[in-house]
């Protein structure tokens, strides 16, 4: 997801107020027995359940390791207390991304921030595809270099170990991905998963090669990895940049509901460090 690169002090976001978009947000009726309040904030859901043997933390506030996810949460972000737990968790001048949130307590150096929507499954069709191979750390470079291409979020040097991701290739080269947050319980060496929230796993990393786009590889590889979602008996979901229209389109005439929106900010913690460490 883009970040807007204003700087500013901690309070409200006004920079990052949501502006009209074509589509609708509507609460999507219930797929199955998952609670949907653990979505509301996802990141701190899955860090306090299935992925607590990932979590670093303090308090209110946690994170991924920082070479697993790019992301840190709060279990209220509404409140100072969190935000101080935070910054003992990170230390002085680090930068870390979190979401969702609608203020930054003052101290807080606000360095960029975007608006992101929620969806989840509401009637897709999940098939596996007999073209989509396993991907492991051996592929990671071709992984960057695709990641580094199309840019489809936060994708780190082991972040393939983090779960099951899906490739097609063309004459050997790595053209489109797409991955998926496995269960917890699944053996280190079956990869472990990635924000999944009691009942729910996310679909992420969804990208294509510029120069095969249009032909259905992204629709392709999420109808393959929900389908692995739900041969678990969990429900899919992902997130998107509000303003990607085209991708929140694709992923709604696929069976996906837009859920809720929400601000994603980049902000550095109060005081000073030698070096700042980006998580």
């Amino acid at each position: 997801m883009a970040l807007h690169t204003d700087t500013h002090g901690g309070g409200a976001l006004p920079t990052l107020t949501p502006s009209p978009t074509p589509f609708t947000l509507t609460p999507s009726p219930s797929t199955g027995p998952a609670r949907t309040d653990v979505l509301d904030n996802a990141v701190w859901s899955a860090l306090t359940g299935p992925h607590a043997a990932f979590a670093e933390w303090v308090g209110g506030a946690a994170r991924y390791p920082d070479d697993v996810y790019a992301f840190a949460a709060l279990a209220d972000p509404r409140d100072p207390a969190a935000w101080a737990d935070l910054r003992t968790l990170v230390g002085a001048g680090a930068v870390v991304r979190v979401k969702p949130v609608d203020e930054v307590p003052d101290g807080w150096e606000i360095l960029g921030g975007g608006q992101g929507v929620q969806l989840v499954d509401n009637g897709l069709r999940a098939e596996p595809d007999p073209e989509a191979e396993r991907l492991g750390p051996a592929d990671v470079p071709e992984i960057l270099d695709l990641v580094a291409r199309t840019k489809p979020g936060p994708f780190l040097k082991r972040t393939v170990e983090l779960g099951t991701y899906l490739g097609i290739r063309d004459g050997g080269r790595l053209i489109a991905m797409a991955g998926e947050r496995s269960e917890m319980g699944v053996p280190p060496a079956e990869g472990w998963g990635r924000i999944r929230p009691p009942g729910w796993t996310e679909i992420s990393a969804v990208c294509t090669d510029p120069a095969y786009r249009g032909r259905g590889l992204a629709t392709r590889l999420v109808r393959a990895v929900a389908a692995g979602i739900r041969d678990r008996g969990d429900t899919p979901f992902l997130h998107s940049a509000a303003d990607n229209t085209s991708a929140v389109r694709l992923y709604e005439s696929l069976g996906f509901t837009v859920r809720r929106r929400s601000t994603i900010v980049s902000v550095r913690s109060p005081g000073t460090a030698p070096e700042a460490a980006v998580l």
